[in-house]
This record gives structure tokens, sequence and C-alpha cells, in this order.
């Protein structure tokens, strides 16, 4: 059976707990990390699964699931369809795009984001993130069936990115790393060996006031997760509690136009003009601004599999706040 971990402050105290029907039954044991909780919870977390739940989930104030440091790994277009909208054929291109995020990043689901000052193309992508068990340090062939030995659990997370500082200075890790552009949990869901198959068949969904932003199921993935991690251990460290960002589907705000198109663009425009009519022209997309309420959910059919729903609420910066 998959059990719903959650981590939550509650009478001014930061707890573990098992979520079940929106009662939430605390582990007994102290977890400063969420290294801890793997390496070390294991009979706390199963005697409390077993244990009916006492404390109301609303009566919690929600924190991130992944504590820090960590390293926070992500793939990029790894959706067929996000993959066409980024400006990639999916049938002809034979990598897997990864990069990573600062965890400055990492906040929890129900937590404000503040936009910075000098970003005004900030983009959300729900993602599937799964939560490493044990440390690598070599290069590690994983196999479908090994999966279990390597993966803990599954969160959700919000890539979120501001596409004028990420696309036009090249930097996806500036881009994609300011405080709080990483919302991640409710939920840490951690399934048993002959529960992976889940995975497979997860329905991810993203909306901005109410209004549908992003669905696709994880049937959709270029690349899964036993083959990425077994390339990402090819240049990669990995240890308990980190995690990897899976991609995310189509519906972001940012596009890219054909080949051919951004071809013509680059050879008849300098960089520096292509990049200013590019943000000129994004100006005018439907980009997260202060106010906006941001929510995402991923669960399966039988919600058996269900990792709860973050709230993410887009604010100003502080006055003075350094850009």
């Amino acid at each position: 059976m998959v059990v719903h971990l959650v981590r939550y402050r509650h009478d001014q105290r930061v707890a573990w707990g098992v979520l079940d029907g929106g009662l939430i039954s605390p582990l007994k044991g102290d977890y400063d990390r969420t290294a801890d909780v793997i390496e070390d919870g294991e009979p706390d977390w199963r005697a409390a699964a077993a244990t009916p739940g006492h404390l109301a989930f609303g009566d919690v104030e929600p924190l991130a699931p992944i504590t820090t440091p960590c390293r926070v790994m992500c793939q990029g277009a790894n959706y067929r369809q996000h993959a066409i909208e980024s400006g990639m054929n999916p049938d002809e291109r034979a990598f897997n795009l990864f990069f990573d995020k600062t965890d400055a990043s990492v906040t929890g689901p129900h937590a404000p984001v503040a936009r910075p000052a000098h970003v005004e193309l900030l983009d959300y992508e729900i993602e599937l993130a799964l939560v490493m068990r044990r440390r690598v340090t070599q290069p590690t062939t994983i196999t479908v069936k090994e999966l279990p030995e390597y993966v803990f659990g599954v969160t959700i997370a919000n890539d979120l990115s501001a596409r004028d500082v990420q696309l036009p200075q090249g930097q996806f890790l500036k881009g994609k790393s300011y405080r709080g552009f990483c919302p991640t949990g409710p939920v840490l869901a951690v399934l048993e060996p002959e529960e992976f198959p889940l995975l497979d068949d997860l329905d991810l969904r993203l909306n901005v006031n109410g209004s549908p932003r992003q669905q696709d199921n994880t049937a959709n993935m270029l690349y899964r997760p036993a083959e990425t991690l077994t390339e990402l251990t090819e240049f990669c460290n990995l240890s308990p509690g980190d995690v990897l960002l899976t991609g995310t589907p189509h519906g972001c705000v940012a596009t890219s136009p054909p080949p051919l198109v951004r071809r013509l663009a680059t050879a008849l425009l300098p960089e520096d003009k292509l990049w200013a009519s590019f943000i000129k022209l994004n100006k005018s997309k439907p980009y997260l601004q202060p106010g906006d309420v941001v929510d995402a959910t991923i669960r399966n059919s039988s919600g058996s599999l269900d990792l709860g729903s973050q709230r993410t609420t887009i604010t100003a910066p502080s006055k003075g706040l350094s850009t």
C-alpha cells in the first residue's frame, strides 16, 4: 500500500506524519532531514501508517517534504507535446536533456512565491519529482526492476522559470533558481516495489486562477526514470533526499517557433535585437503576475497514489529586495 508522508508545522513544532483520508498520524521520532526519514524512519512511518490519524491536515501548515541542502536535478522537454512546443522534434531528438536548480529555490506547497522585480515572464511547470533513496558515487546501470532500490518516493514540484532570464541569457540555473522557484509537496508518496508501475499512469494538472493550463499523463514521458537515472549517474552523484524533476507537460506560456523560423530570425537579426523582440512579443502572453494562484495536482485515476494539492500565490517582491 502506498504510504503518503507529509511534513508539517503544528503548535510551533515541525514534524512528519502519514496522511490518510485528510487525517495525519504523526511519526514518533524527530527527523530534521528527509534523508533521516529515508535512512532511519521506516519502522516509524510504517507504524504510523497502521495507526488511525487524529490530526486534521487542514489544521497544520504543510511544509516541503524535501529538506535542504539537497541536489535538485531536472529533465527538460521530456513530454512529447512539450518537446514540440519547445521547437524540438521528439522523433529525431536522440538525447535526454538535463539541467539543475539550486536548493535555494525549494519552498513549501502552500508558501507564497515572490516574483523578482526584474522578472516579467514568470512561467510555471508542473513536474513529477523522484526523491532518491540511496547514495550513488559512480556510473550505475539501473533497471526498471531495480528502481525501488534507488527511488524512495515521489512528490509534486513546480519548476517556476523566469523566461526573460533563462532564454535571452542562456542561463537555466539562474532563471530557474530564484528563491521559491521550486514549490514541492505536500505529499511524499512511498511506494512498495510492486507499486512502481503506478508511476507510468499518473495525471498531472495545473490551473492558474482556476483556469486549466497543463494536463498530461506520465505515460507520455520520452525518457523514463530508470534509463534517466542510469544516465544521470554518469555525471552526477546522488544522496538520499536528492530530487529529480522528470519534466513538464505541454501548456507552458513560453513556446518556441519551428526550427526554420528560428534560423531565419537568427540570420536576419542580431542576437540582442532578437531577444528584445522575443521579450516584447511575450509581454502580452499570460505569464504569472502578482496575485495569481497556481494549483497543481498529481494522482492516478483510482486515488491510490495521490500527491495532494499545491496552492502557490504569486506575490510582488518586498520593497528594497535586491535582485
